[in-house]
């Protein structure tokens, strides 16, 4: 019906329009509760918590290395107190660093508990009634079979899928039919893997903040005693305390190397390590043992890996007013498969001046066509130690910790080596050389036993350790192992349902559906619905056929 011609529109009224509801501070507060809490911000906290540790592998941290934090604000001014305003010294334990981390457990904890809830229910509850139409089901199919009844059929079909695996139940009445529910596991492996997710989350940033490891060069014949003093360095978690440690000693008593002697393409390469070690525990117990590469040594809840060795000279220096100003077994880092290695001798307190050595050892000492010495082999068989020397400040008062491995020459000047002029000191097991510019005498004292040849015996080994002490690690792995179990089960197992409805016809014969349904995408549905049917069709006509 139109309107009149002279109707007029009535105005819409000042403020008319649509009005949302207005939120609350509860209100607001469920809002992000529920964003929390999603599946979607988990995922996303994950990632950010990923990204967040970027920085700490690549810049120094405070807890793993103080000297390098040191190093990197004296070379970088400027970029340094910037970066350290964001704490990215201390990446793990910052603030932002830490509050990523409570979101995403907070998140976590909030997905889970009502997907738990959400799942027991359904564990308690009956499948679903048979729909109406079972012919809309994605799996169907419909057979009519005679010398049956609609009751046995169903009875027999409930029998069978129970040995399925199924849940069951049964609709009876004029139509009878069976409803069966099979594949919560997967729902359980899902559950499973984010609780396990929650236990690596608290294994790692709970527990594994209790963890430390720590580096130890022991020679030959010396010790290690297991406090905080005594690490060559030393790496503590964030709730680390020095009481923590268990008091032990270990003393390297031998290190003994085997080399390849056979097999000439492989000639002098080493083929087993092995350290033989003496535990000494408060009581006084003296437990001798055997370390390798990897297979470390578990001692009071620690484990002691091998990780190198060399060699360590022992030196004597004796400064310009005679006295001996440093006497010591300095350990050379090795530099290549023959064991030339480097070393540095610091002598800050000698008369009249300080000075500094860098020293090459050579286990085979050999000379090139050029003139310099290499090592042809890395046992010792021809020891030899050339020593260039350094005067001048060393930087050891500058407030700045100095790497014992290391000299730093910008504010020194070389007296012997190189460039000096003077040729670098060359000294052999239980040979001594006088330094230039009378700073004094230097000693390359032999390890061997009075009578024995300067040879294999003249210079002792050390062997570089790590002690390891994580309380995390059995944790992590336990609910790694959960995890991927979850995972699995989640993947593999197929949630599915299907129901079986009988009718009887005016025929006499019994018609039968079969209808599937399965969460998510299941490509092997309709083939386990068929198989079902087939062989509950047979089952049926083996009844009816037998006597």
């Amino acid at each position: 019906m139109s309107r009149p011609s002279d109707h007029i529109e009535s105005a819409v009224p000042a403020g008319g329009g649509v009005s949302q509801p207005t939120l609350g501070p509860v209100g607001y507060a469920r809002f992000f509760w529920r964003q929390l809490t999603s599946m979607r911000t988990a995922l996303i906290l994950l990632l950010l918590l990923a990204i967040a540790s970027v920085p700490g592998s690549i810049l120094p941290q405070r807890t793993a290395d103080p000297n390098g934090v040191i190093q990197y604000f004296e070379s970088n001014p400027e970029l340094a107190p910037l970066l350290d305003s964001v704490q990215l010294f201390d990446v793990f334990g910052s603030v932002w660093f830490a509050s990523v981390y409570l979101l995403l457990f907070i998140s976590l904890i909030g997905c889970i508990i009502p997907r738990t809830r959400h799942h027991l229910t359904a564990l308690r509850t009956q499948p679903p009634r048979t729909p109406a139409r079972l012919e809309r089901l994605p799996a169907h199919m419909a057979v009519e079979l005679d010398g049956s009844d609609a009751a046995t059929a169903i009875a027999s079909a409930q029998t069978q899928l129970r040995k399925a695996g199924f849940r069951t139940r049964l609709v009876e009445g004029e139509k009878p039919s069976v409803a069966a529910e099979r594949g919560y596991l997967r729902e359980t492996g899902n559950l499973l893997f984010h609780l396990a997710l929650v236990g690596v989350l608290i294994s790692a940033g709970i527990v594994g903040s209790l963890a430390y490891t720590g580096q130890k060069v022991i020679i030959e014949g010396h010790r290690f005693i297991n406090v905080l003093a005594d690490y060559s360095s030393f790496n503590p978690g964030s709730g680390f305390d020095e009481r923590m440690l268990e008091p032990f000693m270990m003393v390297l008593d031998s290190f003994e190397v085997e080399y390849e002697s056979e097999n000439l393409n492989a000639y002098g390469f080493p083929v087993d390590y092995t350290a033989f070690v003496s535990l000494v525990s408060p009581d006084g117990t003296d437990e001798q043992r055997t370390i390798k590469v990897n297979q470390p040594l578990p001692v009071h809840g620690y484990e002691v890996y091998l990780l190198g060795n060399g060699y360590a000279p022992k030196i004597t220096v004796r400064d310009g007013d005679g006295n001996v100003a440093f006497s010591d077994y300095v350990a050379f880092l090795p530099q290549d498969n023959n064991l030339t290695s480097l070393g540095v001798i610091k002598v800050p307190d000698a008369a009249p001046e300080s000075f500094g050595m860098i020293g090459f050892f050579y286990p085979t000492a050999a000379e090139l066509s050029t003139g310099a010495l290499t090592s042809v082999h890395a046992d010792l068989q021809n020891p030899v130690l050339t020593l260039n020397v350094y005067t001048g400040d060393m930087g050891l008062d500058d407030g700045v910790p100095r790497s014992v491995y290391e000299l730093n020459i910008d504010e020194m000047m070389q007296v012997a080596g190189g460039v000096s002029g003077t040729a670098a000191l060359e000294l052999r097991p239980g040979e001594s050389a006088t330094l230039p510019g009378d700073l004094g005498t230097v000693t390359f004292e032999s390890a061997a036993r009075t009578g024995e040849p300067s040879g294999s015996e003249s210079v002792l080994r050390f062997a570089t350790f790590d002690i390891t002490h994580d309380p995390s690690g059995p944790w992590v792995l336990l609910f790694s192992v959960v995890a991927l179990a979850g995972l699995i089960l989640s993947l593999v197992v197929p949630r599915r349902r299907f129901w079986v409805r009988a009718s009887e016809q005016a025929n006499g014969r019994v018609h039968l559906e079969y209808g599937g349904l399965a969460r998510g995408e299941d490509p092997g549905l309709m083939t386990a619905l068929n198989d079902f049917a087939e062989n509950h069709i047979r089952l049926l006509t083996m009844k009816e056929t037998s006597p």
